[in-house]
């Protein structure tokens, strides 16, 4: 009997529009749509695509306990052997519905689920240690290239042979496996030490993971005389969220002028999807602390606060965007002559 593939995928690979239809709730198709035609001629045979989950980005991240009762509905009805989603590329949100699933199906129904994702897509982390992710580039035009990789690899999983990352081409999941091996381990690093003294090649086998040093700015010398802004990552907002800042896996940030105001007051709101935005909703400022910069800046304290606050949100952001978007506001900042930063989160 052929083993059975569900296939996930979001609003605008099953075709049903772009941006504006990411609030689409999820609809099930007994067939294949979009990418999941594909790989089921890739599959040769070796598996059958029993249909095509298809959701908006905006309404799995946003109504996660709905999108995974409609996943368990359709997981028990079609019973499948693998779940295959994306490849999301580096589409954040997608990245995170993909991740969503995964770690859904793995806990659920201890079956074998596999992606496909940029290394920065924010979804990696969610699902890289439990599913099969295959690295991509960060555009969709590459999809030709990844779609054998994760079909050949399905392949393998769902006739229960042997793979590893580097033979089989997915991301290392970091679990520990235990191997016998002929020296110990006292030996083995004792070993890697001489080599690295003596600058030979040696390979660790526990690799640490590589993170960014970023130099302090200098110090502000007269807080009286400076200029500061406030920058959050909390998603204050003016009530409407009037440019649609997403609220988890962020692709903008937003600017508001608040030179007129005291505080933020009921006029703004948060629209952040990774924390409780009760008590934000109820003060805004305990997120975004312009009551209190305005209270410095007539007894002295600091010379002025700038008029224009910045704001997104953090959760599930891309290290790519949350670069490129402090690139980009740090310019604004320079330019402005802004002596210093309130630099807030959650």
């Amino acid at each position: 009997m052929s083993k059975k593939v569900l296939y996930y995928i979001n609003q605008f690979f099953g075709q049903i529009g772009g941006e504006e239809m990411a609030h689409v709730a999820p609809t099930f198709e007994e067939k294949s749509i979009g990418p999941a035609m594909g790989f089921e001629n890739l599959l040769k045979g070796e598996a059958k695509i029993v249909g095509t989950i298809i959701c908006g980005d905006n309404y799995f991240n946003e109504n996660l306990e709905k999108s995974l009762e409609f996943l368990k509905e359709v997981m028990d009805k079609t019973n499948p052997d693998m779940v295959i989603a994306g490849p999301c590329f580096n589409a954040g949100r997608y990245g995170m519905a993909c991740g969503g699933v995964a770690k859904f199906v793995t806990e659920n129904y201890s079956i074998p689920v596999v992606t496909g994702m940029f290394e920065e897509n924010p979804g990696l982390d969610l699902c890289k240690s439990i599913a099969y992710v295959v690295p991509t580039t960060n555009v969709a035009s590459s999809m030709g290239k990844v779609l054998p990789v994760m079909a050949k690899l399905a392949i393998k999983l769902l006739n229960k042979e042997e793979v590893k990352p580097l033979v089989d081409g997915y991301f290392i999941q970091g679990k520990r496996l235990t191997v016998l091996s002929e020296k110990t381990g006292a030996v083995r690093a004792t070993e890697m030490l001489l080599k690295r003294l003596n600058n030979e090649e040696f390979k660790t086998e526990l690799p640490m993971p590589v993170f960014d040093k970023v130099e302090p700015a200098k110090e502000i010398t007269d807080l009286s005389k400076a200029t500061i802004a406030i920058v959050t990552t909390g998603g204050i907002v003016p009530l409407g969220n009037p440019d649609r800042i997403q609220s988890a896996s962020a692709q903008k940030w937003g600017k508001y002028d608040v030179s007129s105001l005291s505080e933020l007051g009921a006029d703004y709101c948060t629209i952040h999807g990774g924390y409780d935005p009760v008590y934000a909703n109820e003060k805004p400022d305990r997120v975004a602390p312009l009551d209190i910069l305005k209270e410095m800046e007539k007894e002295g304290k600091i010379g002025g606060v700038y008029k224009y606050f910045y704001t997104t949100t953090g959760t599930g952001t891309a290290v790519g965007n949350a670069i490129k978007f402090g690139v980009e506001i740090g310019k604004e900042l320079k330019d402005a002559k802004v002596d210093g930063v309130i630099l807030t989160s959650t």
